[in-house]
């Protein structure tokens, strides 16, 4: 499966406990990564500062839904689940 165009669903539900390029410290779950721009689109994707769980997440029917909403919901409940 591809990312869904104007998603960002990965870059806003979960935490990231690294470092990511202007998040010194990561970001907490739910709040909004500061590399996601106005279309929900990652702006390093393809970059070397990308963090490396980033670059690992990829994207599934199970995990990303029909739409962005569920994606949300999915990840928000892995989140969750994980704490």
């Amino acid at each position: 499966m591809q990312c869904r165009p104007q998603c960002g669903a990965c870059c806003i539900a979960p935490s990231i406990s690294t470092v990511i390029p202007g998040m010194p410290y990561g970001k907490a779950a739910n709040a909004v990564c500061i590399q996601l721009d106005e279309n929900y689109a990652c702006k390093i994707f393809s970059e070397v500062e990308r963090p490396a769980v980033c670059a690992m997440f990829k994207a599934c029917e199970d995990v990303c839904g029909e739409n962005r909403e569920q994606a949300l919901l999915n990840l928000k409940n892995l989140e969750n689940l994980t704490n």
